[in-house]
Parts: C-alpha cells; sequence; structure tokens
C-alpha cells in the first residue's frame, strides 16, 4: 500500500474542547448575518462596474477620442503641415536674408580683410622686424653687462649687512642671552618644580587614593541597594501585572480574535458563494425575461428589415446619388472648358492675332495646316490628302 497518498491528519489544536465548538457555530452564524449584505453590496458595486465600464466607459472613451482626433488632432496637423510649416520656412529664409547674411558679408568681406591687413600684418611685421632684434640685443646685453655688475653689487652688500647686523646679534645671542636663560632655567627647578613634584608625590597622591576608595566603597553599597529594590520592583510588576495580562492574552484575546477572525473569512466565503448564486439566478431572469425577447426580435425582425432596407433602399440611393454626382462634375467640367473657349474666342475678337491662352486653364486641341510645321489655334483642320492639280501648281 502507498501511504503517501494519504492525507495526513489535521494538527490538534490544544485548548479547543466542545464549548469552544459549540461557541464557534452561533458567532460563525452571526458573522455570516453581518456579512452577507457587505458581500452582496459589494458584489453588485463590482458587476455595476464593469457592466458600466463595457456598456458606457469604452464606448464613450471611444467616441471622445474619434471626436478628439477629428475635431483637434486632424485639423492641427493639417494646419501645422499646410500653413505653419510653410509659413515657418518663409520666416525663417526672411530672417536669414534680414539679419544674418548682411552680418556674414560684413564680417567676411569687409571686418577681417580690414582687421587682417590694416592691423595683422603690420603688428607681425613690426613683431619681425623691429621688436625681435632689439630684444636679442638687450637679453646679449643684461647677460654680458648687468648680470656680472648685480651679482658683485649683491655680494658686496651682503658682506656689508652682515657685518653690520647679523654678527653683533648672534654675539649677544651667544654670549649673553644664553647664559641668563640656562642660569634662570637652573634656578627655577631647584626652587620651583622641585619642591612641587615631591609635595604631588609625598602628599597629594596618597590623600588621592585614600578619597577614590572611600567613594568606591560608598557607591558599591548604593548600587548593592538599588539593585535589591530593582529586584524587587520588577518581581511585584511580573507577578502582579505581566502575567494576568499575559494569561488573559493567551488564554481569552488570542483565542476569540483567531475565532473572530476565522468566522469572518467562513462567512466572506460563504457570502461569496450565496452572492454568486443570486447573481446567476438575477441573470438567469434577465436573459429569459429581457435578453431571450430582445435577441428574438433582432434576428426575426430587425434584421431582415435592415437587409431589406440596405439592399432595396439605401444601395439603390447610393448608386442613384453617385451617378448624379458624376454626371454633375462632367456637367461642371463641359461649363468650364466652353466658358474658356468662349473667353479666348472674345480676345481674339478684340485684340486680333493668334490667342494666347490663359494659365490654368485647359486648352482645345490645335489643328495643323498643310505646308507648315506650326500650329494655329482655332484653324479648321484640312485634308491631309489633296489633289494631284494642286500639288503640281504649287510644284510649278
Amino acid at each position: 500500500m502507498d501511504y503517501g497518498k494519504h492525507q495526513a491528519p489535521a494538527p490538534y489544536e490544544a485548548g479547543e474542547g466542545c464549548l469552544t465548538t459549540l461557541i464557534r457555530i452561533p458567532v460563525r452564524i452571526v458573522v455570516l448575518a453581518i456579512v452577507l449584505p457587505v458581500r452582496m453590496i459589494w458584489d453588485a458595486l463590482v458587476a455595476g462596474a464593469r457592466a458600466a465600464d463595457r456598456i458606457l466607459l469604452r464606448p464613450l472613451g471611444r467616441a471622445l477620442s474619434w471626436l478628439l482626433a477629428t475635431l483637434v488632432v486632424i485639423p492641427a496637423v493639417w494646419l501645422y503641415e499646410a500653413v505653419f510649416t510653410p509659413l515657418g520656412h518663409a520666416l525663417l529664409w526672411l530672417a536669414a536674408a534680414v539679419f544674418v547674411r548682411p552680418w556674414v558679408a560684413l564680417w567676411r568681406y569687409v571686418l577681417v580683410p580690414a582687421v587682417r591687413y590694416g592691423l595683422v600684418v603690420p603688428v607681425v611685421w613690426l613683431y619681425e622686424a623691429v621688436l625681435t632684434p632689439l630684444g636679442h640685443g638687450l637679453r646679449r646685453a643684461y647677460r654680458e653687462l648687468l648680470a656680472p655688475a648685480g651679482r658683485g653689487i649683491a655680494a658686496a652688500v651682503g658682506w656689508v649687512l652682515t657685518a653690520l647686523f647679523v654678527w653683533p646679534v648672534v654675539g649677544l645671542w651667544r654670549y649673553v642671552l644664553v647664559p641668563l636663560a640656562l642660569a634662570a632655567s637652573w634656578l627655577a627647578e631647584h626652587l620651583i618644580v622641585r619642591p612641587l613634584a615631591w609635595a604631588y608625590r609625598e602628599l597629594l597622591t596618597p590623600l588621592g587614593h585614600g578619597i577614590t576608595w572611600l567613594l568606591e566603597l560608598l557607591a558599591r553599597g548604593i548600587a548593592a541597594v538599588g539593585s535589591g529594590l530593582r529586584t524587587a520592583v520588577v518581581w511585584l510588576v511580573v507577578t502582579l501585572l505581566v502575567a494576568p495580562l499575559a494569561w488573559l492574552y493567551r488564554r481569552v484575546l488570542a483565542p476569540v480574535g483567531r475565532e473572530i477572525a476565522a468566522a469572518f473569512g467562513v462567512a466572506w466565503r460563504i457570502a461569496g458563494y450565496i452572492s454568486r448564486a443570486v447573481g446567476r439566478a438575477i441573470a438567469w431572469l434577465a436573459w429569459h425575461l429581457i435578453g431571450a425577447p430582445v435577441t428574438w426580435v433582432y434576428r426575426t425582425v430587425c434584421k431582415p428589415v435592415g437587409h431589406f432596407v440596405r439592399d432595396a433602399v439605401w444601395a439603390p440611393a447610393k448608386r442613384a446619388a453617385v451617378e448624379a454626382g458624376r454626371a454633375g462634375r462632367a456637367a461642371l467640367r463641359t461649363a468650364r472648358e466652353t466658358v474658356a473657349r468662349a473667353r479666348r474666342d472674345a480676345w481674339r475678337a478684340l485684340v486680333g492675332g493668334p490667342g494666347v491662352p490663359e494659365p490654368r486653364e485647359p486648352g482645345s486641341p490645335l489643328a495643323r495646316t498643310l505646308g507648315s510645321t506650326t500650329t494655329v489655334p482655332s484653324a479648321a483642320p484640312e485634308p491631309e490628302i489633296s489633289s494631284l492639280g494642286e500639288k503640281n501648281a504649287e510644284r510649278g
């Protein structure tokens, strides 16, 4: 036998008896009565929110997005591409032509040549032809004349200053101040330092050790008394306050809290099952009372009527509208050609000569006369084959 397939027994919880079980069932019934309306209201709100999102909010969002794209985005894009972009290019070209190109030309063809040939070239020539030889000469004079003379003068002045100021100060320090300082230090050591050291070593040190020993004994006694008092206070607090509170929490509050939490969890799940059953019943009633009749009416009445209207009314009307639009556009095109031809004929009648067709107007096909390679507007085309007598007469 495979003992691994058997489910392990539920762990035994200490402290549970028949009294706990008898109390648990009424508590869970009361909690279920409290939680069930809340769970049903919650499920109704969730279902209503999902239905509103599916039926109202999503179509409304799509409609608003389409309206925004149609009324704002597409006109804005067209305005940017058709108006602002060419206007910006024109303004940029105008700004460059008015503000940038004159300054560039001024810098390139006026300031740069003027500074180069009026300032840089003379300064370079002055530096190379005048200042460089002059600087080389001054450097040679400094190295060969001024530097040796300065070193000699500095040595003489240094010897004089040493003889006048350094040697007297060194003698005063070595033969007067140093002996006086040594004598003063010997007197201070024998008259002040040694007596003070003896008093510190022989008097103050034993006195300090005795005071420290007394203070240490006093501190140990106070610490022992404080430790005993602290131990007594801690024992009283633990015995009279902490132990009863711990027993109350462990034996009363914790089991009651666990039972209430478990009761709420079980009641919430049971209320969910009940609410789901009620919702399914309401959905079944709504479908059989509203959905099924509406679906039957749509399939048996509205859909055939819609197909009939689409095939018998809308399609012929659409075809008639398309044909009417084509006929209207053809009539407008013919009228424009007729008006353009009348304008050309009127212009030729008033001015004379070959008429020049105006731009952006469709012209009539030009005819070609026999015996020439040019085309004459409004000339009647002659037959391509002439009689034999006319050709002989022209050749003769």
